[in-house]
This record gives C-alpha cells, structure tokens and sequence, in this order.
C-alpha cells in the first residue's frame, strides 16, 4: 500500500462530526456536549452574513469546519463556474479549514442546474475528463480535496470499469483524497447486488480521509439514500469493518431529512466516537 493520502497531507483525524443544519444555528453553538469538529455546506454560506455568518463564526470558534460541498459539478461536461470555485476558496481560507470536499458526480448541464448529484459513467473517458478538473481546483482552493462516492440507482450506460476500479482511477490520477460515504456503499451493495465488504477491500483504502454515516429509507423493491434517519446496524458494521482496514479517521454523521433534536444527532457522533476509540486500541 503506497504511503496514506493524510499522512502526506499532515490530515490528522478529527473524531466524530456533525453537520451544521438550520435547525441547528441556535443550538449547536451551545451545546455542552461532546463534540469533535462541525461539517457546514458551503453553498448555504458564499453569502455571507445574517443569521447563517452568525452560526458560523460561533461555530468557528469551537470547533475545526469543514466544507463538504453539492455544487462543484466535477464530473459535468460544463466548465467549472469560475465564481463559485473563486468563493469556495476564499470561504475554505477564512475558515482555514485543513481540507473539503464535494462528490463525484455531476449536477449540472447546459447551464442547468439539476438539483441532484447524479452518477457518471464508469469509463476511462469520464475519469480523463474528471482529473484535470480536480487538479485544477486543488490548484485554486490550495487545500487537499476529497471526492464522495455518491449513491446512485441506475448505472451510467457504456461502463467499461467496476465502480471501485473508476474510484481509483480518479483519485489516484488527480493525487486526491477520498470521502468515503459507507452508508452510499451499502445502498449501492443492496441495490446493485454486490458485496460491501468486497467493495471495501476494492477501494484506495490509503486515500480515505473522512468516512460519511447517515441512514437511508428501506422501499419494497430498492434503498434510498435519504439521510432521514438513524445509521442502521448493518452500516454500522460495515464502518467498523471499514475502519479496520483504514484506521480512525475523521466521521460525520450526516441527517438532512426528518431531522430531529440536536441531542439525537448528537447520540448518533457519539456512538461513532466509541466504535473510532475501540478501533484505535
């Protein structure tokens, strides 16, 4: 195994992490609780000021932010946005964030934006197409860059590539790190018919820098990645197993939907924090 991506980096592990969510902005900066570092989405921030810049600065005061982004659009066939790149990296500079992140998708064409994170195709052509653009934003932003394994229900037409092997193609290519969503690898194992750990042991294990925990809705026919609930068993023992071969690294436990009280989000980091500490034994 070639030397970790975070090694390299001097990234050392955070803990255990949550996003801030508007239903938090008042809550989070009071909580007395444990709490290891803060994820913000850093569309919900460019503009700065009212009562987001006031979380935020809050925040910033407490714990390391992280920017995990939906907008980048790194595998669209449009140019990068020029602006958004410009204030994704001033915002990444104010917070002095260690490193960020976004998925590997795309979410916009012709200029459209198609408020979703859709999935490529896994082909050499698409991961010739993505690295030069992440290469170029690790350029401008300065600061090590991780792509998200996203969920997805259909495959891309014309896939000459296992999914794992298009992973890391990209993040070897574009010498980046990788955000790994495991509750998406188990998603994408149930509905595809493929074996998570297996996909696990495929993956650039040395380039995993931040690890993703969310839960997802259980359909008759499929599992949808909705991060609306509580991270169910079976992903958390797959991130056990995962972190058995990576080590701790820093987790975010991630709740968009139906979300509840900051105490049973906060319950969930805590939950990751003892499974990071039993692994560091």
């Amino acid at each position: 195994m070639s030397p970790r991506y975070s090694h390299r980096h001097g990234l050392k592990p955070l803990g255990a992490g949550i996003g801030l969510r508007r239903d938090f902005y008042e809550a989070l900066p009071r909580t007395a609780r444990a709490l290891d570092w803060v994820e913000i989405i850093p569309e919900n921030f460019l503009s700065l000021g009212g009562r987001p810049q006031r979380a935020l600065d809050a925040c910033r005061e407490r714990w390391t932010l992280l920017p995990h982004g939906v907008g980048l659009n790194i595998g669209g066939p449009d140019a990068l946005d020029d602006d958004y790149v410009t204030r994704l990296a001033g915002l990444v500079k104010r917070l002095d964030a260690p490193f960020f992140s976004d998925h590997l998708c795309y979410s916009r064409l012709g200029g459209v934006h198609l408020h979703d994170l859709l999935p490529l195709p896994f082909t050499e052509e698409a991961v010739e197409h993505v690295v030069p653009r992440v290469r170029e934003v690790m350029a401008r932003v300065e600061r090590p860059f991780l792509l998200e394994n996203p969920s997805y229900y259909a495959a891309m037409p014309g896939g000459t590539l296992q999914e794992a092997d298009f992973l890391r193609q990209v993040v070897e290519g574009a010498d980046c790190g990788l955000l790994l969503d495991v509750n998406n690898v188990w998603v994408n194992a149930k509905n595809h018919g493929y074996d998570p750990r297996a996909f696990v042991d495929a993956l650039p294990l040395e380039r995993v820098v931040q690890v993703h925990l969310a839960g997802h809705d259980v359909g008759e026919r499929v599992l949808i990645d909705t991060h609306g609930d509580r991270v169910c068993d079976d992903v958390w023992a797959l991130y056990r197993y995962t972190l058995e071969r990576t080590g701790p690294v820093s987790t975010l436990i991630e709740w968009d939907q139906a979300i509840p009280s900051l105490d049973a989000v906060l319950d969930e980091a805590d939950q990751a924090r003892s499974v990071l500490a039993e692994v560091s034994r």
